[in-house]
Protein backbone atom coordinates (compact mmCIF):
# COMPACT_ATOMS: atom_id res chain seq x y z
CA UNK A 1 0.00 0.00 0.00
CA UNK A 2 0.80 3.46 -1.03
CA UNK A 3 2.81 5.34 2.42
CA UNK A 4 0.95 8.58 1.29
CA UNK A 5 -2.80 7.21 1.22
CA UNK A 6 -1.97 4.97 5.07
CA UNK A 7 -2.69 8.42 6.52
CA UNK A 8 -6.14 9.20 6.91
CA UNK A 9 -7.67 12.81 5.17
CA UNK A 10 -9.24 14.59 8.10
CA UNK A 11 -12.04 16.65 7.71
CA UNK A 12 -12.51 20.35 9.68
CA UNK A 13 -15.35 21.77 11.38
CA UNK A 14 -17.76 22.81 8.37
CA UNK A 15 -16.44 20.80 5.92
CA UNK A 16 -18.88 17.97 4.57
CA UNK A 17 -17.84 15.22 2.64
CA UNK A 18 -19.92 12.54 0.91
CA UNK A 19 -18.93 9.31 -1.35
CA UNK A 20 -21.76 8.51 -4.02
CA UNK A 21 -21.15 6.18 -6.14
CA UNK A 22 -17.75 6.97 -7.67
CA UNK A 23 -18.25 10.82 -7.23
CA UNK A 24 -16.50 12.53 -3.85
CA UNK A 25 -18.31 15.79 -3.02
CA UNK A 26 -16.79 17.92 -0.56
CA UNK A 27 -18.49 21.42 0.49
CA UNK A 28 -16.99 24.07 2.80
CA UNK A 29 -17.05 27.91 3.79
CA UNK A 30 -15.25 28.70 -0.10
CA UNK A 31 -17.16 26.24 -1.84
CA UNK A 32 -17.89 23.13 -3.64
CA UNK A 33 -15.38 20.68 -5.58
CA UNK A 34 -16.31 17.00 -6.70
CA UNK A 35 -13.91 14.69 -8.36
CA UNK A 36 -14.47 10.84 -10.28
CA UNK A 37 -12.97 8.12 -8.16
CA UNK A 38 -10.57 6.26 -10.24
CA UNK A 39 -11.85 2.62 -10.26
CA UNK A 40 -9.20 1.04 -8.54
CA UNK A 41 -9.55 3.29 -4.95
CA UNK A 42 -12.13 2.67 -2.51
CA UNK A 43 -13.20 5.82 -0.39
CA UNK A 44 -14.31 5.35 2.50
CA UNK A 45 -15.84 7.99 5.48
CA UNK A 46 -15.56 6.95 9.22
CA UNK A 47 -16.92 9.76 11.38
CA UNK A 48 -14.63 12.53 10.48
CA UNK A 49 -11.95 11.90 8.51
CA UNK A 50 -12.15 10.30 4.85
CA UNK A 51 -9.26 7.01 4.28
CA UNK A 52 -8.39 5.49 1.14
CA UNK A 53 -7.21 2.04 0.17
CA UNK A 54 -6.24 0.33 -2.91
CA UNK A 55 -9.19 -2.10 -4.45
CA UNK A 56 -6.30 -4.64 -4.71
CA UNK A 57 -2.63 -5.39 -4.49
CA UNK A 58 -1.20 -4.13 -8.11
CA UNK A 59 1.24 -0.86 -8.27
CA UNK A 60 -1.23 0.82 -10.48
CA UNK A 61 -3.52 0.66 -7.35
CA UNK A 62 -1.76 1.52 -4.61
CA UNK A 63 -0.20 4.44 -7.02
CA UNK A 64 -3.63 5.50 -7.24
CA UNK A 65 -4.63 5.43 -3.99
CA UNK A 66 -2.12 8.00 -3.46
CA UNK A 67 -2.67 9.94 -5.49
CA UNK A 68 -6.76 9.90 -4.97
CA UNK A 69 -5.52 10.76 -1.02
CA UNK A 70 -3.06 14.24 -1.86
CA UNK A 71 -6.17 15.48 -4.22
CA UNK A 72 -8.87 14.68 -1.81
CA UNK A 73 -6.11 16.46 0.91
CA UNK A 74 -6.28 19.57 -1.75
CA UNK A 75 -9.95 19.61 -1.81
CA UNK A 76 -10.16 19.60 1.43
CA UNK A 77 -7.80 22.71 1.90
CA UNK A 78 -9.13 24.46 -0.92
CA UNK A 79 -12.75 24.29 0.65
CA UNK A 80 -11.28 25.37 3.86
CA UNK A 81 -8.46 28.49 3.19
CA UNK A 82 -8.67 28.10 -0.25
CA UNK A 83 -5.19 28.73 -2.83
CA UNK A 84 -3.60 31.79 -3.94
CA UNK A 85 -0.82 31.89 -6.89
CA UNK A 86 1.20 35.52 -7.21
CA UNK A 87 2.47 37.00 -10.77
CA UNK A 88 4.82 39.56 -11.43
CA UNK A 89 4.83 41.98 -14.49
CA UNK A 90 8.66 42.80 -15.12
CA UNK A 91 9.26 45.42 -18.20
CA UNK A 92 9.00 49.04 -18.84
CA UNK A 93 5.02 49.32 -19.48
CA UNK A 94 4.00 46.27 -18.48
CA UNK A 95 0.79 46.66 -16.70
CA UNK A 96 -2.12 44.46 -15.40
CA UNK A 97 -5.40 45.92 -14.71
CA UNK A 98 -8.64 43.60 -13.30
CA UNK A 99 -11.96 44.62 -14.31
CA UNK A 100 -14.78 42.44 -13.55
CA UNK A 101 -13.91 38.85 -14.78
CA UNK A 102 -11.89 40.34 -17.25
CA UNK A 103 -8.07 41.02 -16.98
CA UNK A 104 -6.20 43.51 -19.27
CA UNK A 105 -2.83 43.19 -20.13
CA UNK A 106 0.12 45.66 -21.69
CA UNK A 107 2.83 43.49 -21.91
CA UNK A 108 4.74 45.53 -24.67
CA UNK A 109 2.48 43.95 -27.60
CA UNK A 110 1.18 46.10 -29.82
CA UNK A 111 -2.26 45.55 -28.91
CA UNK A 112 -3.78 45.03 -25.22
CA UNK A 113 -4.60 41.40 -23.97
CA UNK A 114 -7.78 40.68 -22.64
CA UNK A 115 -7.96 37.79 -20.87
CA UNK A 116 -11.53 36.40 -19.30
CA UNK A 117 -11.04 34.45 -16.18
CA UNK A 118 -12.82 30.67 -15.40
CA UNK A 119 -15.76 30.76 -13.11
CA UNK A 120 -14.78 29.76 -9.82
CA UNK A 121 -11.48 31.69 -9.81
CA UNK A 122 -11.03 35.56 -8.72
CA UNK A 123 -7.78 37.84 -9.85
CA UNK A 124 -7.11 40.92 -8.26
CA UNK A 125 -4.44 43.52 -8.91
CA UNK A 126 -3.18 45.41 -6.06
CA UNK A 127 -0.89 47.26 -8.29
CA UNK A 128 -0.18 47.52 -11.96
CA UNK A 129 2.51 44.71 -11.76
CA UNK A 130 1.27 42.44 -9.67
CA UNK A 131 -1.77 39.99 -9.89
CA UNK A 132 -3.35 37.34 -7.31
CA UNK A 133 -5.27 34.53 -8.62
CA UNK A 134 -7.39 33.11 -6.07
CA UNK A 135 -9.84 29.86 -6.04
CA UNK A 136 -10.80 26.63 -3.88
CA UNK A 137 -9.43 24.58 -6.52
CA UNK A 138 -5.46 24.16 -6.74
CA UNK A 139 -5.45 22.77 -10.48
CA UNK A 140 -7.54 25.51 -11.88
CA UNK A 141 -5.56 28.23 -9.71
CA UNK A 142 -2.42 26.89 -11.60
CA UNK A 143 -3.64 26.52 -14.77
CA UNK A 144 -4.91 30.21 -15.27
CA UNK A 145 -1.91 31.67 -13.45
CA UNK A 146 -0.05 29.27 -16.66
CA UNK A 147 -2.07 30.60 -19.00
CA UNK A 148 -1.52 33.91 -18.03
CA UNK A 149 2.27 33.51 -17.92
CA UNK A 150 2.22 32.08 -21.48
CA UNK A 151 1.32 35.66 -22.54
CA UNK A 152 4.99 37.10 -22.32
CA UNK A 153 7.50 34.08 -20.31
CA UNK A 154 10.54 36.15 -19.02
CA UNK A 155 13.08 36.55 -21.42
CA UNK A 156 16.75 35.26 -20.88
CA UNK A 157 18.79 38.49 -21.35
CA UNK A 158 16.93 41.27 -19.56
CA UNK A 159 14.32 38.94 -17.58
CA UNK A 160 11.08 40.55 -18.80
CA UNK A 161 8.02 39.01 -18.80
CA UNK A 162 5.23 37.78 -16.30
CA UNK A 163 6.89 35.67 -13.74
CA UNK A 164 5.39 33.63 -10.52
CA UNK A 165 6.55 35.64 -7.01
CA UNK A 166 9.29 32.84 -6.32
CA UNK A 167 10.47 32.04 -9.92
CA UNK A 168 14.15 33.20 -10.19
CA UNK A 169 15.04 33.78 -13.89
CA UNK A 170 18.84 32.95 -14.68
CA UNK A 171 19.97 36.12 -17.14
CA UNK A 172 22.35 35.06 -19.44
CA UNK A 173 25.41 37.43 -20.95
CA UNK A 174 25.01 39.04 -23.63
CA UNK A 175 26.89 38.45 -27.06
CA UNK A 176 30.51 39.98 -26.99
CA UNK A 177 32.58 41.36 -29.47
Amino acid sequence: MSRVAKNPVELPKGVEANVSGSTLTIKGGKGTLSMELNSEVIVAKEENELSVKARSGSRFSDAMSGTTRALIANMVEGVTKGFEKKLELVGVGYRAQAQGNKLNLTLGFSHPVAYSVPQGISVETPSQTEIFIRGCDKQRVGQVAAEIRRFRPPEPYKGKGVRYSDERVMLKEAKKK
